[in-house]
């Protein structure tokens, strides 16, 4: 077997659509290295599975019978990975044609290399903070509840900075799996919440430097499983519990905290609402005219070559068949500088469309068929 640089390991549930546009944004960002794919399925009802085998016959696809949640997925992905480096990616993930190799520049002579991260967008072009995050103490847990984040995140570093930092996301996880195997991965007391956090805290304390680099952005497109109410809280709490139990022994007051901070947010803070949008004008940022999305939509569409001068109320939407994955998620970074303007993706040679009108929701699908 030749020898691997990279193994990319995706862990899917049910997305099947968004799995389809981040494969294709995962191949044309490994066209120049000794990479591997490796999609682990959760057991989807949906046709991810099929989707995989017909148009990515060369990645490497594990299908569980049940969901094991996401630490022993990924667990089980990285199990076959033949590569010195891994990324821990998300299906719902869109990223740029030079990131991993702009990764591997920047890992190149780092000593004690623990995870890189990177800065993660929303489907909005809005920065998502949980790309750099501190060690929760329990202090910094309890004030996040009640939505005060300044220690939760990050903040001596910019956004666009590159640096050390505590805590990356599980959306994007880029190290050794020689490292990955030293620390056992994820921790599968964890189900869906707090395996990033306790696989960073793991690292740190093995004396491995986690790192933040601003200087590639990766789309993520987040929502469902994220979704802003009460089994959110009582998720990130749950999580909490094990790491604090784990890494700094029990904590009494944190468990007394818990409850009362779980019943006490809901009086304080409603789930926000998605705005009803308003779309005055569709856009198309290609060379040429989409028909499929035309004869959907069944509205006129200007066709434009770049994002300048919209206004507020337009939905544009970004040919892959023209532009590049990277100036795709430029433009909606910069479109975020325009209130009220939502993106969709076309990716390469797919019969739909997606994207996310705003921060909470993961998004829609429009499909041409």
């Amino acid at each position: 077997t030749k020898h691997l640089k990279l193994s990319v390991v995706i862990l899917n549930y049910n997305v099947r659509y968004f799995l389809e546009l981040c494969l294709k944004s995962v191949q044309e960002a490994i066209v120049n290295i000794d990479a591997e794919i490796i999609v682990v399925d959760n057991n989807s009802e949906d046709e991810s599975c099929q989707m995989v085998k017909v148009l990515f016959p060369e990645v490497k696809l594990i299908e569980n019978k049940e969901n094991f949640g996401f630490s022993k997925g990924n667990n089980i992905g990285v199990l076959q990975a033949k590569g010195d480096y891994l990324c821990i990616l998300n299906p719902d993930t869109v990223v740029a044609e030079d990131t991993f190799t702009s990764l591997f520049n920047f890992v190149k002579n780092k000593e004690k290399l623990g995870i890189v991260g990177c800065k993660l967008i929303n489907g909005v072009g809005g920065f998502l903070p949980e790309s750099k995050r501190n060690i929760p103490y329990v202090k910094a847990a309890f004030k996040k509840v009640f939505g005060n984040s300044t220690h939760y995140y990050a903040n001596h570093l910019d956004e666009n900075e590159t640096g050390e930092v505590a805590i990356l996301v599980g959306a994007f996880m880029f190290l050794k799996r020689d490292l990955y195997k030293e620390i056992e991965g994820f921790d599968e007391d964890y189900f869906m919440y707090g395996e990033d956090i306790d696989i960073s805290y793991k690292a740190l304390k093995a004396g491995y430097k986690n790192y933040y680099f601003g200087k590639t952005t990766v789309l993520h497109f987040k929502g469902e499983s994220t979704l802003r109410d009460k089994f959110y809280a009582r998720r990130f709490y749950g999580a909490m519990q094990i790491f604090y139990k784990k890494h700094f022994k029990k904590n009494v007051f944190f468990d007394m905290l818990v409850g009362l901070g779980i019943r006490l947010v809901y009086l304080f803070k409603p789930p926000p609402a998605a705005k009803e949008k308003k779309i005055n004008t569709y856009v198309l940022i290609s060379n040429t005219m989409n028909n499929d999305l035309k004869t959907v939509l069944s509205k006129d569409i200007l066709l434009k070559s770049d994002i300048n001068n919209l206004e507020e109320g337009t939905e544009v939407f970004f040919d892959a068949n023209v532009l590049s994955y990277k100036n795709i998620i430029q433009f909606i970074e910069k479109s975020n500088k325009t209130k009220g303007i939502t993106c969709k993706i076309l990716p390469k040679n797919s019969k739909f469309a997606l994207g996310s009108d705003n921060a909470i929701s993961r998004g829609e699908i429009i499909n041409f068929h």
